[in-house]
C-alpha cells in the first residue's frame, strides 16, 4: 500500500463514472470492490459520489447524467495529473486535439479540462489545488488504463509530445502491445488495432484486484456484463473487461508471481 499526498504529473490520478443510475452504481461498485460511498452535494437536487477505501480515496467518483449528456452512454473517465491545466489544454490542441470542455475551477478543489486525443479517445486534465488523500497499490484501487485506438502511431506521437510518455515494446510479447512508461513507472499500454476493445476509441481503466474469479463472480451476479470473460495472460496476470449495469466498460486485474 502506497499513501499519495500529490500524483506524479502526467499520472493516472482518478475515474469518474458517468451513469444514469447513480444508486444502482453505488451498490455495484461497493459490494464489489469494498468501496464506501460518500455523497457530496453540487448543486440542486445532484450529488457527487466519492468511493473511498477506509479514510482515503480509492481514486474514483460517480455523478448522474445530466439532461444535456443524455446522448453519451455510462463511461468511465480516466483524469491524468498536471501542473498547469491552461497550458496543457492549449498545447493538446495545437498537437491536434479537441479542447470538449473547460478549462474551469472545480470548487477550490483543483482546476480540469476534457481533452479528445487526435485518434477520438477523451480524457480529462486535471490541476490540483489541495493536498491529495489518494492510496494505490491495494484491491480497489487503478493500476493500469488501456488506450484503445484504432491508430496507435499518430496517439503515441500526441502523447508522447503532451507528457512525455514513453512506449516500449515488451521483448516478451510478440503481439505489438504497447507498454506506457511515464517516468520511471509504467502505467499503462496501447493494445494493436487488431486486438483492441470493440466500440470508438477509449481509454480502458483497470483496477487491482487479488482475485479475478471471485470479483467476476460477484459482478455477473450482480448483472454485470462480461466483454471478456477471465483469462490469464502468463507470467503476468489475470484479467476480465466488464460493463456494469448502467453499460459503463472497466476491467479488473489480478497480478500473477512471474515465473
Amino acid at each position: 500500500m502506497t499513501l499519495i499526498d500529490k500524483y506524479p504529473a502526467a499520472s493516472f490520478c482518478w475515474l469518474e463514472l458517468a451513469t444514469t443510475d447513480q444508486g444502482a452504481a453505488k451498490k455495484f461498485y461497493t459490494h464489489l470492490f469494498g468501496w464506501t460511498a460518500v455523497d457530496m452535494p453540487m448543486g440542486p437536487g445532484a450529488v457527487y459520489t466519492l468511493f473511498k477505501l477506509g479514510d482515503r480515496d480509492a481514486g474514483t467518483a460517480a455523478y448522474t447524467l445530466r439532461p444535456e449528456q443524455k446522448s453519451m452512454p455510462p463511461n468511465w473517465s480516466t483524469y491524468i495529473a498536471v501542473e498547469n491545466v491552461d497550458a496543457t489544454a492549449k498545447r493538446a490542441a495545437e498537437l491536434g486535439g479537441k479542447l470538449c470542455l473547460g478549462p474551469f475551477d472545480v470548487f477550490d478543489m483543483g482546476r480540469m479540462a476534457v481533452v479528445q486525443d487526435p485518434t477520438g479517445a477523451a480524457f480529462c486534465l486535471w490541476q490540483a489545488k489541495q493536498k491529495a488523500k489518494g492510496v494505490t497499490g491495494v484491491d480497489g484501487t487503478l493500476c493500469w488504463a488501456d488506450l484503445n485506438t484504432p491508430d496507435s502511431e499518430r496517439a503515441t506521437k500526441f502523447y508522447s509530445s503532451l507528457f512525455g510518455w514513453k512506449f516500449e515494446k515488451s521483448v516478451h510479447d510478440s503481439s505489438g502491445y504497447l507498454h506506457i512508461k511515464n517516468g520511471e513507472h509504467f502505467i499503462g499500454g496501447v493494445p494493436p488495432a487488431e486486438h483492441r476493445a470493440g466500440g470508438p476509441p477509449h481509454w480502458l481503466p483497470y483496477i487491482q484486484v487479488s482475485d479475478c474469479d471471485a470479483v467476476a463472480a460477484k459482478a455477473k451476479a450482480t448483472s454485470g456484463k462480461f466483454y471478456l470473460e477471465p483469462m490469464t495472460m502468463e507470467n503476468v496476470g489475470r484479467f476480465a473487461v466488464i460493463a456494469d449495469p448502467q453499460g459503463a466498460v472497466f476491467a479488473i486485474f489480478q497480478a500473477l508471481p512471474r515465473k
